[in-house]
């Protein structure tokens, strides 16, 4: 009867624990339980901030929400992370060496890459700068407040899908198949948003992948949030182009497209553009390059430290 037991218990150990602790299937479901509510909540104050829905999105709108969604990620994770015994700043890559130096180096290289596609299609005549629509201090207090919010879809996306998505999936099948189909899935999600278009998905889904490539080769969201951060900053508020299908309200200068909206990027922005493809692959591997030679990768372009194993 102790035998039985014995080899009974061990059976159910193995349905619920691998070698790496819980097997993900069982994270994500505790994970996504506990997310349950929060995104419940999240619903009803979006039906309170009227500009998330339609028309352009305002600043305190966008900043309440990010808040909400924001804690509500990094709580879950903080939870699941309890449960399963593991650090949850150190294991989903929200730690390690160097941080705000590869969050600088992020910030860095989304502003440039971005500006360089923008310069391409302004360059192109797909493109066009009408004139500055904010100045003085309101440019300056809406720069920094849109940075603020920029900064939190940043940490949010990144710590929710290259975060613990990423590695909780890179436990169950892979770190590779896991970052393709999270890419395929942040890809997906961006499908309801109004002005988006299929060349815009799938850029979406490039850096998707490219944010996954940062975490082989750092350990570390902090580039990607960076990175994620400055291109969504500099698109919406510094350029005033359309950001995923949406426009901000309080952007630095006013812009129109024209032309075809394939070479342009129409209401889904620059990163839908095709003339943007080769500026915007030229200044990602130079950011890679620029990394690599700062000394922020963990061992070259191999990235076999990639991620803390659970203590």
């Amino acid at each position: 009867m102790a035998s039985f037991s014995t080899t009974h218990k061990e059976k159910l150990r193995w349905i619920f624990h691998g070698s790496q602790g819980l097997r993900a299937g069982w994270s994500i479901l505790i994970f996504a339980a506990l997310l349950a509510p929060a995104v419940f909540i999240a619903n009803i104050v979006m039906r309170h901030l009227p500009s998330l829905r339609e028309g352009e999105i305002a600043l305190g709108d966008s900043l309440i929400f990010e808040a909400v969604q924001l804690v509500a990620i990094l709580g879950a994770m903080a939870i699941t992370a309890w449960i399963e015994g593991r650090d949850v700043w150190s294991y989903y890559g929200l730690a390690g060496r160097r941080p705000i130096a590869k969050l600088l180096f992020g910030l860095g290289g989304g502003f440039v890459c971005l500006s360089l596609v923008v310069m391409a299609l302004n360059a192109g005549g797909y493109l066009v700068f009408d004139g500055r629509a904010l100045q003085g201090l309101p440019a300056l207090g809406y720069g920094l407040f849109w940075l603020l919010d920029f900064m939190m879809v940043g940490i949010r996306e990144e710590a929710l899908f290259r975060g613990y998505l990423q590695t909780t999936l890179t436990r169950g099948i892979g770190f590779w198949p896991a970052a393709i189909l999270l890419s395929l899935l942040f890809g997906a999600g961006h499908l309801p948003n109004a002005g988006e278009s299929v060349p815009g998905i799938i850029g979406v889904m490039v850096h998707a992948l490219f944010y996954c490539l940062l975490l082989r080769l750092s350990g570390s969201l902090w580039l990607a949030i960076g990175f994620h951060a400055a291109w969504d900053w500099a698109q919406s508020y510094l350029y005033g182009t359309p950001q995923s299908g949406h426009m901000m309200q309080g952007h630095l200068f006013i812009t129109h497209t024209r032309g075809d909206v394939l070479m342009s990027g129409g209401g889904a922005g620059p990163e839908g553009s095709l003339l943007g493809l080769p500026a915007q692959a030229i200044g990602l591997f130079v950011f890679l390059w620029a990394v690599k030679r700062a000394g922020l990768f963990l061992t070259g372009w191999d990235g076999r430290e990639l991620l803390h194993k659970a203590q």
